[in-house]
C-alpha cells in the first residue's frame, strides 16, 4: 500500500503565501511524477502543478508565475509554494502520484487526503 500525506494548508489573507508538502510512504519502487490537483465547491477536480522525473514542470495556466511546484524524488516528497494568492485559489488541494510499487510491475495513481486552502479577500 502507498499513503500520501498533505501538509501546509490554512487560512491566508489575500496576497500571502503557502507551501503545501505532501510525503508517499508505503510500497514504493519508484515514483514517475507527482503533482497537485485543486477542487472548489461545486467545481472538477483541477490539475495545478505536476512534476515528472527529468521533465519540466508543467502548471494551470492561472497559477503560472505565482506557484513552484518541486520534487524530492529520493525521499518521495513534492512541495507546492503558493504565492501572491488569490481568493479563487480556494479550493482543497490534493497531492497525487504516480507509483511503481515493485520492479517491472506498473505504475498507478494514488491519492491524498486533500488539504483546505482558503484565501480571504
Amino acid at each position: 500500500q502507498v499513503q500520501l500525506v498533505e501538509s501546509g494548508g490554512g487560512l491566508v489573507q489575500a496576497g500571502g503565501s503557502l507551501r503545501l508538502s505532501c510525503a508517499a510512504s508505503g510500497t514504493i519502487f519508484s515514483i514517475n511524477a507527482m503533482g497537485w490537483y485543486r477542487q472548489a465547491p461545486g467545481k472538477q477536480r483541477e490539475l495545478v502543478a505536476a512534476t515528472t522525473r527529468g521533465v519540466s514542470p508543467n502548471y494551470a495556466d492561472s497559477v503560472k508565475g505565482r506557484f513552484t511546484i518541486s520534487g524530492d524524488y529520493a525521499e518521495n516528497t513534492v512541495y507546492l509554494q503558493m504565492n501572491s494568492l488569490k481568493p479563487e485559489d480556494t479550493a482543497v488541494y490534493y497531492c497525487n502520484a504516480d507509483v511503481r510499487t515493485t520492479w517491472g510491475a506498473s505504475s498507478h495513481d494514488y491519492w491524498g487526503q486533500g488539504t483546505q486552502v482558503t484565501v480571504s479577500s
